[in-house]
């Protein structure tokens, strides 16, 4: 009989199996040999009563056949492999010996420990039994077993760490000794980031220092760095703070400096200028300190340094770079537009003329920001120059007025002679916008002169509302971030005035959050928060209430859990504002921190439901009677006979009929006086849901906020924002498209600006709107062509309507921010710290245009409406690289400009750039891109990062090469 195909195939089956087993176990001589003579070793092991010093021979030569083996990196050591069938024989016989009665000496049960500890290793039943022999054995002995073997002895401890803390002092401590002994291997074998982490483990990161030398401490810094972002509080301050150690140990003070800034911290930054004696170190310091735009004094007596920390320098600077580029000539609005290539079929005759124009004004500032000279208004050889101006009305004139503080942006000298004819014109609106000027062309700059301030102060107390809005306006921007007594002096009153005007207090507000930026200053805070409960219940729906609720969250501007009591005083305000209140101060606190935990409650509030909304869900779970009864709308009862008439004659006519009938129509007339009262009041209704849910729209920036700071969370949240798009509400809805410009500012990313260019046709005209602002903010200073087309469509696109195309320009404007040298990115040195100054201006444009039509897309004059673009200035800066010699000279070098490329953890010196191009100094730097001196051997950077303005001083030991 033939064998069926199942029963033939069973047979082979087996047979296979036996021949892997043979093959297997098919050893070659030598390896046969091994496990032969390990195996004697363990039966010898095993014999009673023999002499200690044979006993330790067994061990020694067990030892030896142990760390002698050769493997690849991916197979157990052979001694390993045919040890391990023996492992719980030899446990057994540690037990044995360790017993009362035995004879066995102490050293020799330390020598069997030892190799214990390592045959635990492979033993996958085994309970941390690695780390409890280890701890049995001597800790001198560690290194003799290998990396793989230490790597495995870390990964234990800092298991039973976490296990028994808080539980076992004595055994923690013995745990971190052991920890201690195996930090040096790591740090000598390439390995840092597993030393930093075993620290991490237990707890212990601050003793790192001690065991670095000048070969370990750079990969070890570099690296800890790297992991703050990721780490949880405490722990990535105490990164912070070891790593900041390090440098200053290591006399590497630009790098220590940076982190002084990162943890926000004066007297770090006053310790490092300590450090030092060298002026020039002194001056490439201040440097990098003026990047932040911050109030820091020079704790020296040096006036030089003192100045660059000011910024008084960099219109120097910048005019010689725009000079080395050739970018001197002024371009007009028209040079952006470039009109004859939009495809349009349509004039512009029915689009406002003076809107137009005042967009005109606002791109010319931008495109010739900095430059001092332009063509619309600053004609060669004219000197009346008034003639623009007139050609917008209204809130326009104030706009096109203080666009000449952009023209002269940071040259204050100049800046001021310019503006001061307009300072003494009839026309309030001009003169307001000579006030507005005057902070703008300040705005950065903190001399000592301090210019604005006596030229503003007069105006705060100004009855005309106009001119008075417009000099605090100019106040907040001249004074960003320097935290100047004297301009708290002048507006804090303003704050606590109930009698002021709700706008007035709200604008002082925001000037005041951004002077004192970051600061979590007392009296600011109490006074805010006091004069929020005393304003009544309708004063707190003004829409300029957001103004003083972002001026308080600006305070605590990256203070994470220092703005927690504050939190907790905001819940005592009964109004739905307190909401709001607590995510603007909670996003301000964790800006820029990339906090899992802040970005999840943020989401949450972004998919609450609003009250009206869980009604009728709840509504449609009930029953049609249930509906009816809760509502009030029962049928009035009747009482039925048998034949279905009611109590009254055969024909079922009841006496009482006309009586239930009139009852009726009196039901019938309450029901509508009363559906008259609710549409009486459903304005207010309406008022009070937008009230309510304003803080999902801040929700939405604030997942921006927070994520901004870490590259992943920043991938994340544009996935969420998507989400958003399609669930959310029409004010989260008009949020996204902000929050993702907010999150890539100045990074034209494909991704980004095509989703953006999809919103801007979206039937909701503000979404649309502010989806066009965050294209010019995504693509800002860099003259992105792809974006400058798209732009340039949507032009011809809304060509009929004057809101839309007046943010296109805009957009365009911005596009090309100093014809393409400047930056809006709210981060410096490499990406590496937050700027909150710039963060706090490009926040409050965005808080602003959450409702475009009562803010920069207004014609108010009573109000401030467009001029709220300007508080984008304290974020512009120069994306330059100059290079100068010891004298503050500039001079020419050669550099390599690349893509950065991450090196964290990567074995030897590897490239830090990619793709680069060798380029002559001044070079302009585009985001994630990075510069290296290409002649090391000639030139010493006294700067870790070529960025901003950087010193060179000549090797002393170069020889130039003859000719």
């Amino acid at each position: 009989m033939v064998p069926s195909s199942d029963q033939a195939s069973k047979p082979d089956t087996e047979e296979k199996k036996q021949k892997n087993i043979v093959k297997e176990e098919e050893l070659s001589e030598e390896d046969q040999k091994l496990k032969d003579d390990l195996e004697l070793l363990v039966e010898r092991l095993n014999e009673p009563d023999q002499k200690e010093e044979l006993y330790s021979e067994y061990l020694s030569t067990m030892k030896k056949l142990i760390r002698e083996s050769t493997t690849s990196m991916t197979a157990v050591p052979k001694p390993l492999k045919f040890l391990r069938p023996h492992y719980t024989l030899l446990t057994e016989l540690y037990e044995k010996w360790d017993s009362p009665n035995s004879k066995i000496s102490s050293t020799l049960l330390v020598q069997f420990a030892d190799v214990l500890s390592v045959l635990a290793m492979t033993y996958t039943d085994s309970q941390r039994d690695s780390l409890k022999y280890r701890l049995l054995a001597s800790n001198d002995t560690i290194v003799d077993w290998g990396h793989e073997y230490i790597r495995h002895l870390a990964l234990e401890i800092g298991e039973s760490y976490q296990e028994k803390l808080g539980f076992d002092d004595a055994y923690i401590n013995r745990l971190v000794q052991l920890a201690l002994q195996i930090v040096p291997f790591f740090l000598e074998h390439n390995a840092e980031a597993d030393a930093v982490d075993l620290l991490l483990e237990i707890e212990n990161i601050e003793k790192l220092p001690q065991y670095l030398d000048e070969s370990t401490y750079a990969r070890v810094c570099l690296y800890m760095v790297s992991c703050v972002p990721l780490l949880a509080p405490p722990d990535d301050n105490a990164f912070l703070h070891t790593a900041f150690s390090i440098y200053l140990t290591h006399n590497q003070l630009t790098q220590a400096l940076t982190l002084a800034i990162k943890l926000d911290d004066e007297n770090l930054i006053k310790q490092v200028f300590e450090s030092t004696d060298d002026v020039l170190v002194h001056k490439q310091l201040a440097f990098i300190l003026s990047q932040q735009f911050n109030r820091f004094r020079n704790p020296g007596e040096d006036d030089d340094v003192q100045e660059i920390i000011s910024n008084v320098k960099l219109p120097t600077f910048y005019s010689y770079l725009v000079k080395e580029l050739n970018l001197l000539d002024p371009k007009v609005p028209e040079d952006v537009y470039k009109s004859h290539l939009e495809n349009t079929r349509f004039g512009f005759g029915q689009i406002d003329s003076a809107k137009q124009n005042l967009a005109a004004s606002f791109v010319n500032a931008f495109l010739n920001l900095g430059y001092g000279s332009d063509k619309l208004f600053i004609h060669s050889g004219e000197q009346d120059n008034q003639s623009w101006i007139y050609k917008t009305k209204g809130a326009g004139m104030i706009s096109s007025t203080a666009s000449l503080g952009c023209l002269y942006q940071w040259n204050i000298e100049d800046g001021l002679q310019a503006l001061d004819r307009y300072t003494y014109s009839a026309e309030d609106e001009v003169k307001a916008g000579a006030l507005l000027g005057t902070g703008i062309v300040s705005t950065n700059i903190h001399d000592e002169a301090e210019a604005a301030l006596a030229l503003l102060q007069e105006y705060v107390t100004d009855p005309k509302k106009i001119l008075q809005t417009n000099a605090i306006n100019g106040l907040g921007l001249a004074f960003a971030g320097s935290a100047n007594e004297e301009v708290l002096s002048l507006l804090l009153p303003l704050v606590s005035d109930t009698e002021t005007s709700c706008e007035v207090s709200c604008l002082a507000s925001l000037a005041l959050g951004h002077v004192f930026v970051g600061t979590c200053h007392g009296d600011i805070t109490s006074t805010i928060l006091q004069t929020l409960l005393e304003r009544d219940f309708t004063q707190l729906s003004n829409k300029f209430i957001r103004f003083m609720a972002l001026g308080l969250g600006l305070l605590y501007m990256g203070k994470t859990e220092m703005a927690e009591d504050v939190l907790d005083i905001i819940d005592a305000i009964e109004h739905p504002i307190n909401k709001t209140l607590k995510v603007l101060v909670n996003i301000c606190a964790y800006a820029g921190t990339g906090n899992v935990l802040q970005i999840q409650s943020l989401l949450q509030m972004c998919f609450a439901k609003p009250k009206d909304t869980l009604e009728e869900e709840k509504k449609l779970g009930e029953s049609e009677e249930d509906q009816l009864k809760r509502e009030g709308k029962q049928e009035l009862p009747t009482e039925a006979n048998g034949t279905g008439a009611t109590s009254g004659d055969q024909n079922g006519n009841d006496p009482s009929g006309d009586v239930e009938m009139q009852d009726a129509a009196e039901v019938k007339t309450e029901r509508h006086d009363s559906l008259k009262d609710k549409a009486n009041v459903s304005a207010e209704d309406d008022e009070e849901e937008e009230e309510e849910e304003l803080y999902q729209g801040f929700a939405v920036l604030g997942l921006a906020c927070i994520a901004m700071g870490e590259d992943i969370g920043q991938d994340m949240v544009l996935r969420h924002f998507s989400h958003l798009m399609h669930y959310g509400n029409p004010l989260i809805r008009r949020s996204v498209p902000l929050a993702m410009g907010l999150v890539s500012a100045s990074y034209p990313q494909m991704k980004v600006f095509d989703i953006l260019s999809r919103y801007s046709h979206d039937p909701d005209l503000e979404v649309t709107q502010n989806a066009i602002y965050a294209m010019g903010l995504v693509g800002a200073g860099t003259n992105n062509a792809r974006l400058a087309q798209l732009l340039r469509q949507l032009a011809s696109y809304y060509s009929k309507s004057a809101d839309s195309l007046f943010m296109v320009r805009i957009a365009q404007g911005i596009l090309s921010l100093g014809k393409g040298t400047l930056t809006l990115s709210p981060f410096n040195t490499e990406r590496s710290i937050l700027n909150k100054v710039s963060l706090a201006a490009l926040l409050t444009v965005s808080v602003a245009l959450l409702d475009p039509k009562s803010f920069v897309l207004s014609d108010s004059v009573t109000e401030t409406s467009h001029q709220m673009l300007y508080y984008l200035t304290p974020a512009i800066k120069p994306r330059m690289l100059v290079t100068v010699d010891e004298n503050l000279n500039p001079i020419k070098v050669n550099v390599r400009v690349g893509q950065a490329v991450d090196v964290v953890g990567q074995a030897g010196k590897p490239k830090t750039i990619t793709g680069w191009v060798t380029q002559a100094t001044p070079v302009l730097l585009s985001y994630g891109e990075r510069a290296e001196l290409e002649n090391t051997e000639e030139w010493i950077s006294l700067s870790h990062t070529l960025e901003g303005i950087v010193i060179l001083k000549k090797s002393p030991d170069y020889v130039e090469a003859e000719n």
